[in-house]
């Protein structure tokens, strides 16, 4: 390594993509750091640099500080595992993603500053770590168009063996605060005991709470999100909008994917009353091993009579009653649906699917157009 890298720089800087996995760092992390220097010319356009098998508690690879001052024409940025150390100045003009990972950072100043540096950034995935060093995650962008806010994994057990790691904080907070005015898509799947939301979240299209207690969130947060026309949300989500008042509208919902139980289903029925132009929806539905009482649906909501053309149960099917009624309702329920797609569990012998198959194919429908589809 150091002799290839040092001949790149004999006449002048050629590398313009760098992607470095380092999956022992019980080599000397010096020599690492010592690289990233190396690669961290005027000319690099792309660096990847990610390290596993980091031991919890340890801090990471530290950063050169030339990869933040350096590199005028770097375009892509990810950062997984390591240390960014105190930051001065940071001059990144041209970088318009960046991927930081389960980082260690000096101070919530110098993250700051890092994301703030860059004019044109419009890709930004932030994965956070129980001990990360901060409490506060500002995101400040006139350009930022797709935002991500995840946490790490707990304990990396693929890295290395239960015995050999430490004990976190499992309730270790961050608090968020965005002010980003073109921002399209937002990503927040956060397990954290706070999450504001605060200041200008633009004109948002696609928002996932896949994994992110609407609890979490302030009330004002759904209403300005009420334009956005994807959305992906969980079960405990549908039970905190519910309960805001006055409800907010979600006119322009057009793809709603949502992951509940199954005797969340009058929930999620009472939510699609404030969906009323929806057109496609995906449900992965979810029940606990013992048997539930079977329910029968009579609600129902306005957009099953006039724009919903696409369901799809994304959950395999075993043939439970409880399991078939969801079906059953939006197959004779919905007015104007063309396709209603289902799925078998692989587990199930031949001659169970089969006649679960044809009792499915089977159901009534009522559109004339719908297409029930069995996986």
């Amino acid at each position: 390594m150091e002799k290839f890298l040092a001949s790149s720089r004999v006449e002048k800087p050629c590398l313009h993509k760098v992607k470095l996995i380092v999956e022992d760092l019980f080599c000397y992390p010096p020599f690492i750091t010592r690289w990233i220097d190396l690669v961290a010319t005027p000319e690099l356009e792309h660096l990847d640099l990610k390290c596993e098998n980091v031991l919890s508690g340890y801090s990471g690879v530290m950063m050169p500080l030339s990869i933040y001052t350096c590199c005028p024409k770097l375009l892509h940025l990810r950062l997984h595992r390591v240390f960014v150390g105190t930051l001065d100045s940071v001059s990144l003009p041209c970088l318009k993603t960046m991927r930081l990972e389960n980082n260690t950072y000096a101070s919530e100043a110098s993250l700051e500053l890092l994301i703030s540096s860059c004019p044109v950034l419009e890709d930004f995935s932030f994965v956070r770590k129980l001990d990360c060093g901060i409490k506060a995650l500002r995101v400040h962008s006139k350009t930022l168009t797709s935002l991500s806010i995840r946490t790490g994994a707990m304990i990396d057990y693929d890295a290395f063996p239960p015995l050999l790691v430490l004990s976190n904080d499992h309730h270790s907070s961050v608090r968020v605060l965005i002010n980003a005015p073109r921002l399209k898509y937002l990503n927040l799947s956060d397990h954290i005991s706070e999450c504001k939301i605060i200041s200008n979240l633009g004109s948002l299209t696609k928002v996932n709470l896949g994994s992110c207690g609407g609890d979490y969130l302030p009330d004002h947060f759904f209403t300005s999100i009420s334009q956005v026309r994807d959305m992906k949300i969980i079960h405990s989500t549908f039970r905190f909008i519910l309960k805001i008042k006055p409800l907010p509208q979600f006119c322009n919902l057009s793809c709603l994917e949502a992951k509940l139980y199954f005797w969340d289903m009058d929930i999620l029925l009472q939510f699609l009353e404030i969906c009323p132009n929806l057109t496609s929806l995906i449900l992965d539905l979810s029940h606990p091993s013992m048997s539930l009482r079977q329910t029968r649906f009579t609600h129902v909501a306005e957009c099953l009579l006039s724009s919903l053309e696409f369901v799809e149960i994304a959950s395999p099917l075993g043939g439970l009653p409880v399991e078939i009624e969801p079906v059953r309702y939006f197959a004779e329920n919905s007015v104007v649906l063309k396709k209603l797609s289902l799925r078998l569990k692989p587990s199930m012998d031949e001659e169970d699917s089969v006649a679960l198959r044809d009792l499915l194919l089977a159901l009534p429908t009522l559109s004339s157009e719908c297409e029930i589809v069995v996986c």
